[in-house]
């Protein structure tokens, strides 16, 4: 499936860089603001960006992202308001891919069918959805390879060789190698292992394997970027979010601290193979 998802990470490689994959929450703070922050991604660095699909039981999330989702989901943000908001940033841009990522139920009962079409008119590039493992292919991932969506998956430190191939099976686009067992927003303990990890997946397949979970500086994407082939960095920019926020509502300062923050995190990745 060739894909813009593909196609970025083509280009990135052509530069002897990993690819910086980014994760913001659809409508944090407000609407307006969050189609903001979305938009000054690409711009700050950001070669593919990770739209969180606000949920009332984020069961993988940390307590920044939990918050981030609610505040989503306070201001009124919907699954249709997320395609909204992928429809409004592709008027600007054709090329930065996204990837919807969060949780089945909303899409259940969206209705899967309708789901798809939706996403592909509005521009979506992939899917990560969390809670279905691959014995559930069937429910989304198989429908939404036809509709040519990636569906990505995440794989951890727990899945062994014998897992990984059943994991592996119908992901496309990236495989994500969440860094460490738990939940979002943890550090990384060995980035020596992080490395071993990734080699260990690569020798399963040819996809791009991109590392989250636990980077949170310019000098983690470094390091992390001299194994994988795209570093994730998502909580501290919730984080960013959260802390310009006055009352619980946005500033003037709050665009410009995710796009700052990125900036700084992006010159570390291009450090990453230098």
């Amino acid at each position: 499936m060739s894909s813009r998802i593909e196609a970025r990470f083509a280009a990135v490689k052509a530069e002897g860089r990993p690819a910086f994959v980014t994760f913001v929450m659809a409508g944090d703070p407000d609407l307006a603001t969050g189609q903001a922050i979305l938009e000054a991604l690409p711009q700050a660095g950001a070669d593919i960006i990770e739209l969180g699909m606000p949920f009332s039981d984020p069961m993988a999330d940390g307590v920044a992202i939990q918050l981030g989702g609610q505040r989503a989901l306070a201001s009124g943000q919907t699954l249709r308001g997320v395609l909204g908001m992928v429809e409004d940033f592709r008027r600007k841009d054709e090329h930065t891919p996204i990837v919807l990522m969060g949780y089945y139920n909303p899409i259940y009962i969206f209705g899967v069918d309708k789901f798809l079409e939706a996403a592909n008119a509005a521009g979506v590039d992939g899917l990560i959805i969390v809670d279905l493992p691959p014995e559930e292919d069937a429910e989304l991932c198989i429908p939404a390879l036809k509709a040519g969506i990636n569906f990505i998956r995440l794989t951890t430190p727990t899945t062994d060789d014998k897992r990984l191939p059943a994991v592996l099976n119908n992901t496309s686009g990236f495989v994500y190698y969440v860094s460490m067992t738990g939940i979002t927003g943890a550090a990384i303990k060995s980035r020596a292992a992080v490395g071993d990890a990734v080699q260990r997946i690569k020798k399963h397949t040819d996809l791009p394997v991109a590392v989250g979970f636990g980077i949170k500086t310019a000098q983690d994407a470094e390091e992390i970027g001299k194994y994988a082939d795209g570093v994730v960095v998502g909580t501290v920019l919730v984080d960013a979010v959260a802390k310009t926020l006055v009352d619980g509502k946005a500033t003037d300062k709050t665009v410009s601290a995710v796009r700052d923050l990125v900036a700084d995190i992006f010159a570390g990745v291009k450090r990453a193979r230098g």
